[in-house]
């Protein structure tokens, strides 16, 4: 016999909703829909840590334009800490690791898999649920994509701080796919607003054809509006 119930849990971003199953000897989690996290202006450190929390409970999560995302402090500082994070090696074989990513994808990635506990069965299912993407590929860039406001830039740093984008970062340590994620996202918001344009004309039409046909759907209009439509 199971019981079916759904738990609804806040976060400081947003709201998530939760189908859970529980049975007699355990409990499974059924998370329905992947969430797609648009990382443009979010602080590094705390869009992970949200992540994190996320991933831990099961929530399948994409963060998609980790280029865009961005570090407080200043470009000359994070340089310097980034030179000395690089700097960490196996003394007897640095073939084996620590191996530090130039890619801003796996900066973001390998920032989340420090706060999941990745050295545990629980910690390897939960980064196994992200997948995080420089820019924004198909399919994901016809699907809805949400913000987390308790990781926005605007609403946690002071203004004027200097802060650091991840892509400017990566492209001063070796990164070599700048210029041509560049040109990709041009294209990409070249279809993308050719796309709303036309979607733009038509509810304009239609908007007009309705205005036209106001005074013949009166009495239809009147019935809908008393059944609750």
């Amino acid at each position: 016999m199971s019981i079916l119930y759904s738990v609804v849990i806040n976060t400081l971003s947003t709201t998530v909703f939760y189908t859970t199953i529980t049975k007699l000897k355990g409990t499974a989690m059924v998370l329905t829909k992947t969430k797609i996290i648009d990382g443009r202006d979010h602080l590094l450190g705390r869009l992970a840590s949200v992540v994190a929390k996320e991933l831990l409970a099961g929530q399948k999560v994409v963060i998609v334009r980790c280029d865009e995302m961005v570090i407080s402090g200043s470009l000359v500082r994070n340089r310097v800490k980034y030179a000395q994070f690089r700097n960490k090696a196996m003394n007897t074989n640095p073939r084996k690791g620590p191996f530090h990513f130039k890619s801003p994808a796996k900066m973001v990635w390998r920032t989340i898999r420090g706060m999941v506990h990745q050295k545990t069965a629980r910690g390897q299912a939960a980064i196994g649920r992200l997948s995080t993407f420089d820019g924004i590929p198909a399919p994901y860039d016809k699907q809805q994509r949400v913000v987390v406001p308790a990781a926005l830039r605007t609403m946690r740093l002071k203004p004027g701080r200097d802060y650091t984008v991840i892509g400017v970062l990566a492209d001063s340590v070796g990164w070599k796919h700048k210029e041509l994620l560049g040109r990709l996202e041009a294209k990409r918001k070249a279809d993308a607003k050719g796309f709303y344009l036309a979607k733009k004309g038509k509810l304009a039409l239609r908007r007009q054809a309705e205005e036209a046909c106001a005074g013949e759907l009166t009495k239809v209009n009147e019935v809908l509006a008393a059944s609750g439509y």
